[in-house]
Formats: C-alpha cells, sequence, structure tokens
C-alpha cells in the first residue's frame, strides 16, 4: 500500500485501519506534547483579566488548555505528529517482520 509521509510516497505493508491508528496516536502524542505546553502558558497568565481566579477558573482553565491542544494537533499542530509518524510505520512494519518469523504459541 502507499501513503504520503511528511508529503512523501511511502511504500507500506500496513492496511488502512493499521495506518490510521498510527496516525490518531502520533496525533495523540502531540496533543498531550501541546496540552503541557498551553497549560504552562495559562500557568503564567494573571487573572486580572476578568475570570476572577480560584477553582473554577483553574478548572475552566485546565479544560481550555487541552481542548485547544487537541484541537492544534488534529490541525496540524507543530508537526511533531507528521514527524514521528514516518518512524511510527517503519518500528510497525519492523514488528510485523518480526513476530512472523517467530513460532507462536507457548514454546518459543
Amino acid at each position: 500500500m502507499e501513503t504520503i509521509v511528511n508529503g512523501v510516497k511511502t511504500q507500506t505493508s500496513l492496511n488502512n485501519h493499521q495506518l490510521d491508528k498510527l496516525k490518531k496516536q502520533a496525533e495523540d502524542l502531540e496533543g498531550v506534547f501541546l496540552n503541557l505546553l498551553t497549560k504552562e502558558m495559562f500557568a503564567t497568565a494573571k487573572s486580572e483579566n476578568g475570570f476572577g481566579g480560584g477553582f473554577g477558573e483553574e478548572t475552566w482553565r485546565s479544560m481550555q488548555s487541552e481542548q485547544l491542544a487537541n484541537t492544534m494537533a488534529q490541525n496540524g499542530g507543530l508537526g511533531i505528529a507528521d514527524q514521528i509518524l514516518g518512524d511510527m510505520i517503519a518500528l510497525q512494519e519492523a514488528n510485523q517482520n518480526n513476530n512472523s518469523s517467530r513460532i507462536s504459541g507457548v514454546y518459543r
């Protein structure tokens, strides 16, 4: 199967379901990174901007940073997901190749 990784056509033995799963995992990883980044950004914001501070604001800021990070990751983000996707595909294919040569079952 042929897929595009980082703008380059790549041959892969993975099926569409596996590729979609890897893309989702790469986006999720980028989302986690962006979430940490946005939480730190909001931590430095002062509550003088009309939100009033307190527990409610902390909860709201946490949810806001999480949603902002996930939206950024799904729309391209910083490109981290694109960068690691090729490596994830290569690792998955290598794992499949190693598993196909092994004897399955209890005795190895």
